[in-house]
């Protein structure tokens, strides 16, 4: 992994959208079927909107039906990091971009195999590149 990033809510705020604010630092979601990616079919890399650090890849994603970009594994498990999250009166794991913390959604023990898991992840904490190869 890379160098850990660290910048502060004013930092993040120059460079993201209000929607990527809101999602990826203040942990919030975007309406489901909404995001640019819950259906893209495009090969590719997802990578984090805030630090680029690669993340999944778009073969393992899936169509979870659930109106959000879902992968059944991560690229590099140590680019992510999981969290407890008791928000919402409800327990969940929470998934993270371990280089900057970025929230990206959260996982889920209902997916496909070969893994089981679902990790149903933001669009707009995502950004796909095309041009890298998975």
């Amino acid at each position: 992994m890379k160098e850990k990033i660290t910048k502060t809510a004013d930092e993040w705020l120059n460079e993201l959208t209000v929607e990527q604010f809101h999602v990826c630092r203040d942990k919030g979601t975007e309406r489901p079927f909404s995001g640019k990616y819950h259906d893209s079919k495009e090969p590719g890399v997802y990578s984090c909107a805030c630090c680029g650090e690669p993340l999944f890849s778009s073969e393992t994603k899936f169509d979870s039906g659930t109106g959000w970009p879902s992968f059944y594994a991560p690229m590099d498990p140590e680019h992510i990091h999981t969290e407890v999250d008791t928000s919402h009166s409800m327990h969940r794991t929470e998934v993270v971009c371990a280089r900057c913390d970025a929230h990206l959604g959260h996982v889920f023990e209902d997916g496909p195999q070969p893994t089981g898991l679902r990790y149903c992840i933001n669009s707009v904490s995502l950004d796909l590149d095309e041009d890298k190869e998975t």
